[in-house]
């Protein structure tokens, strides 16, 4: 079926969906993307969608494999999110990430495509990821240059303070849940200057917890999903080896 308009999203686990649970979709997640393009279909029909994001991918991968499937299908809208799993390795080159997205970015942007980009998220106050908070300041202040020289449009996660809220993230604390892929959509369908029904609960700041009950917590959540996720990075293994993109193709996708 062909499309006049066509949303092809890329990237990594935060454009996968990760932390959106839905059974009856591709690798078992919805997202913010879907959310996004089931809003621009229920306005237009004229649109379809696909998204090409795999949850652990880096930026080489993501620009060797997903930028060229992604201007094959020539797009009308592309959203892209990458780095974010670079610059959490234990050595990085943030000047030489930039310039290889700088590289993908003009290619995307040739298509005569609108583009929308991703700043990483401001990690100050994780303990654990706090410590990175300088290359990912370095790496937003360098992809917006980037954005600014090519007339891309700039989805500013490092200043969308709401996301500071935990009540927006997954118990992994690695990726939102349910209520952050809402809140996400609505960010960029305002971005876009599209109109929405997406519905988000406000949500308080959770009560602190005691000191014994915060440590036991913490020791939960290690055991769970921090050393996992170490012991991948440390054996050259991702989340996403062997699982294929949710929609290679342009699909129609609707809410529930």
């Amino acid at each position: 079926m062909d499309f006049e308009k066509r949303y092809v999203a890329i990237g990594d686990s935060f454009s996968e969906g990760v932390g959106d649970p839905a059974p009856d979709r591709p690798n078992g997640v919805r997202g913010w993307a879907d959310r996004v393009a089931e809003q621009l279909i229920a306005a237009d029909p004229a649109w379809g969608y696909a998204n090409l994001a795999i949850r652990g991918k880096k930026l080489p991968q993501i620009v060797a494999e997903q930028v060229p499937q992604a201007i094959a299908l020539k797009p009308t809208l592309v959203t892209i999110s990458a780095g974010g799993n670079d610059i959490l390795r234990p050595r990085v080159d943030v000047e030489g990430i930039a310039a290889q997205l700088d590289g993908a970015l003009q290619q995307l942007k040739t298509t005569g495509a609108d583009v929308v980009v991703f700043t990483g998220f401001d990690v100050s106050t994780s303990p654990i990821f706090s410590p990175t908070l300088g290359r990912v300041a370095l790496f937003n202040e360098r992809l917006r240059e980037i954005a600014d020289r090519h007339g891309i449009v700039i989805a500013d996660y490092w200043r969308w303070r709401e996301f500071q809220n935990y009540g927006y993230w997954d118990e992994d604390r690695l990726h939102m849940n349910t209520y952050g892929h809402r809140l996400m959509a609505t960010r960029i369908l305002d971005l876009l200057r599209r109109d929405h029904t997406i519905e988000v609960p406000e949500l308080h700041t959770p009560a602190s917890r005691g000191r014994v009950d915060h440590i036991k917590q913490n020791a939960q959540w290690a055991r769970t999903h921090l050393l996992p996720w170490v012991q991948r990075r440390l054996t050259g293994k991702s989340s996403g080896d062997h699982m294929e993109p949710r929609y290679p193709d342009y699909v129609q996708v609707s809410p529930d």
